[in-house]
């Protein structure tokens, strides 16, 4: 989820969504509430740990965390330097996940509906031209609220809205430059959004459970127009178009990483029902 947030284009919610953590993820967020603190102020720390679901949310914010800070360099690197196999391996990756996500969904006409509408919201949010300006603390703060609100919306990349926004450069600069208090304020605002939109997806996935699936399922698929390989400009091009301008398409190492991205998205669901089935048994 770390090395899909740090790509703007990619959410982490994909990933979440297409691994089958996702609902987990969400209801686990949504339980920072009055209870929890009951617990915290009695010092019942076992059960709080586990009414907050602890082992699971500190896998998973270790895990972006790692990613983070170890991949957000090279990440950028190979960005400005090899687009076309970054995006072609996350093309990948989604695609190969797509049919997984649209059998969870019991279909009727209103959620056929329903997956269209998400679809078109994904192309029109990737449609939008990043802004430029010179950030201050408070709108780390809002960055940091937006960005994570939208990595739990699978399809809608946090990353491409600190773009959009014009904080991506400020914020991966205060990353590789350790600057504390703009990542402290930047956090707080990662954490209030956490808190606040969680409890909106929850509240959809509990009351409209398929008709959410089937909106998220149809954002997955319309933000794939975000991450087409060959891009040149920001306009989406073909593969010999692309040769004109940078004098090479790279089609061979793209279908090759499209190939790769596919693959591993397989290796880690076969690892999810593996390991899943031995918790189940054990």
């Amino acid at each position: 989820m770390g090395m899909a947030d740090i790509v703007p284009g990619v959410s982490g919610g994909t990933l979440a969504f297409i691994l089958g953590i996702y609902e987990r993820f969400i209801a686990a967020l949504t339980s920072f509430d009055v209870s929890a603190v009951q617990l915290l102020l009695k010092g019942q720390i076992k059960k709080l740990w586990q009414h907050v679901d602890g082992t699971f949310l500190l896998c998973v914010f270790l895990g972006i965390l790692t990613a983070i800070f170890s991949l957000a360099n090279l990440i950028s690197f190979l960005l400005e330097t090899h687009p076309v196999p970054v995006w072609s391996f996350f093309c990948g990756l989604i695609i190969a996940s797509l049919p997984m996500l649209l059998k969870k969904v019991q279909w009727s006409a209103l959620r056929a509906l329903l997956f269209v509408v998400g679809a078109v919201f994904a192309v029109l949010v990737t449609a939008l031209t990043p802004m430029h300006n010179d950030p201050s603390l408070v709108l780390f703060f809002g960055a940091g609220f937006i960005a994570i609100s939208a990595m739990m919306l699978p399809g809608i990349s946090g990353s491409f809205l600190l773009l959009i926004m014009g904080m991506y450069a400020p914020i991966t600069a205060a990353v590789s430059n350790l600057e504390i208090t703009v990542l402290a304020v930047f956090a707080l605002g990662c954490i209030s959004g956490l808190l606040v939109f969680s409890r909106v997806l929850n509240w959809a996935l509990h009351r409209v459970h398929d008709a959410m699936l089937a909106v998220l399922s149809g954002i997955v698929l319309g933000a794939l127009l975000r991450i087409w390989p060959w891009q040149v400009e920001g306009n989406l091009v073909t593969p010999a178009q692309y040769a004109e301008v940078h004098t090479e398409s790279y089609l061979l190492i793209a279908v090759i990483t499209f190939i790769l991205g596919g693959a591993l998205i397989q290796l880690l669901l076969h690892l999810e029902k593996l390991f899943g089935t031995t918790t189940e048994s054990s």
